[in-house]
């Protein structure tokens, strides 16, 4: 399933001396339309952005993300952020996902910006009937050994067809008279 997402992205007065401005995602509009940096809100130096529309998709494989981000003490969804040469737009919104999963591999990479933004009622209801209708309980089956014996010693046995005495990679016996055997 799918659904359009747009994203705000807050611009405000950075803290430090290096960075002039502060990005930030702080909402979703479930059910936006499209929008490439449309001004929302201004208040002062903050100016809110209508940044993009991305689809937000549903996955059946993916419910146990879902679940384990609905059950979190504030729902969210995530937006993966890459940061452009453009001023106009300064990121593009490359994903938006409600796999918290999904989200940590894009922070893993480091190359992109991932924002938790909080989930609105009806997306959090959207996304939990969602996952209560697709979601199937996946049954543990502990995996049993094979009967190989791991503690047999092979005493310096290596590849048939290289002369044991130039093995690199030959775990001596024994030091017989100054030289290895």
């Amino acid at each position: 399933m799918t659904m359009p997402v747009g994203i705000v992205v807050q611009r405000s007065p950075g803290v430090t001396a290096w960075a002039a401005w502060s990005w930030k995602a702080v909402a979703v509009l479930p059910g936006a339309g499209s929008a490439d940096w449309r001004v929302l809100r201004e208040e002062g130096d903050r100016v809110m952005y209508h940044a993009a529309t991305p689809e937000l998709e549903l996955h059946a494989a993916e419910t146990e993300a879902y679940i384990h981000g609905l059950c979190a003490e504030t729902p969210s969804v995530y937006a993966v952020l890459r940061e452009t040469e453009d001023r106009g737009r300064p990121f593009d919104v490359v994903l938006v996902t409600a796999s918290p999963y999904e989200a940590q591999d894009y922070a893993d990479s480091g190359e992109e910006v991932v924002e938790k933004i909080p989930m609105p009622a009806s997306l959090v209801d959207w996304v939990r009937r969602f996952a209560e209708a697709h979601h199937e309980e996946e049954v543990f089956t502990k995996r049993r050994r094979d009967e190989v014996d791991v503690d047999k010693a092979q005493d310096g046995i290596g590849d048939p067809r290289i002369d044991q005495m130039r093995d690199v990679y030959r775990a001596p016996r024994q030091f017989r008279k100054g030289r290895l055997q």
